[in-house]
């Protein structure tokens, strides 16, 4: 239990600093307990970067941010073997690591960069390693990828390859604040900094001894079932609709991410079981990223949470 309350604490702190994004910070807090990256994204200036600062304000990690940029190299990013001189005047060849060596990897921005440096990221966030010069290194205990972008700039980027995109255990979007919430921002902004910083910092350990029960959370095989029906539901639609609106439906990997994600929505709402109601809490983001949608579907303006709300319907419950 007391694990829990700093899980929540952490949870209030960041949405008091983040206002008007409650259910945003709780699908990047689930994911923090699963153990997996998320891609955040939004229109401009909707806290996509200010939820990964205000996250990394309140747990004991180093937070890295790096600006993808055309002009990027794979190097800038994981870092490289550089020629050093020590004191004695004597050249040896040194590792300098690069950004990619922290706690929470703030990527913004990721599609801007081409594909070479995109693809710099799969190990990391896969295999938790960086290979350079041959020699394999491993990414810190806590790594966590958050990388964001904007849906509607296509000039100047580089989508992101269906295999990266799957790498990702969630897909958030930020979506307008309400009238109230943005009225409370601008008096929070006019505050002082020092004001706006609050004293609680979760430990890394602390965070670790959640995952630990989050892992032991109980899964029915009922709920086992739903999961890998909701998923071959997206590839074998038996639903005419879906059937026209999807064209790749989800991989193994979308039954496991729903798997961890549920289990960790379950731990934090106070159960130590996962229920088809915590499937269905995080399907939409679980989701949404690794379905491939149809001409038809973009062309009828259908968007993959439209196809879930479709799939959640279709897709019997288990008693």
């Amino acid at each position: 239990m007391a694990n829990r309350d700093g899980i929540l604490a952490l949870e209030l702190a960041v949405s008091r600093l983040v206002l008007g994004q409650e259910q945003v910070i709780r699908k990047i807090i689930v994911a923090l307990l699963a153990d997996g990256h998320v891609l955040l994204e939004s229109l401009p200036g909707l806290a996509k970067t200010r939820s990964v600062k205000a996250l990394a304000a309140h747990l004991a990690a180093e937070m890295r941010r790096i600006q993808f940029t055309p002009d990027l190299l794979p190097s800038d990013i994981t870092g490289a073997d550089v020629l050093q001189q020590d004191a004695e005047g004597r050249h040896q060849v040194a590792f300098q690591p690069g950004p990619l060596f922290g706690n929470l990897i703030l990527a913004d921005e990721v599609n801007r960069a081409p594909a070479k440096v995109q693809s710099a990221l799969l190990e990391a966030m896969e295999e938790r390693q960086i290979t350079v010069g041959g020699t394999t290194r491993p990414m810190p205990p806590l790594f966590m990828v958050l990388a964001t972008q904007n849906p509607i700039e296509q000039e100047g980027t580089y989508p992101l390859p269906e295999a990266q995109m799957d790498r990702f255990l969630m897909k958030i979007c930020f979506d307008y604040p309400e009238a109230g919430d943005e009225v409370a921002m601008l008096a929070l902004l006019r505050q002082a900094p020092e004001r706006q910083e609050a004293a609680m910092r979760l430990s890394q350990d602390d965070l670790f001894a959640c995952r630990a029960e989050v892992a032991a959370v109980h899964v029915a095989p009922a709920v086992d079932r739903y999961i890998v029906d909701l998923v071959n539901a997206t590839r074998g639609p038996g639903d005419a609709e879906l059937a026209r609106w999807i064209q790749v439906g989800a991989s193994p990997r979308g039954a496991i991410a729903l798997d961890r994600a549920a289990r960790a929505h379950a731990w934090l709402s106070g159960a130590d079981f996962s229920s088809p109601d915590d499937v269905r809490e995080v399907a939409h983001a679980v989701l949404r990223h690794r379905l491939h949608l149809s001409y038809d579907a973009v062309g009828d303006g259908v968007t993959p949470d439209a196809v879930i709300d479709r799939l959640l319907d279709t897709v019997a419950v288990p008693a």
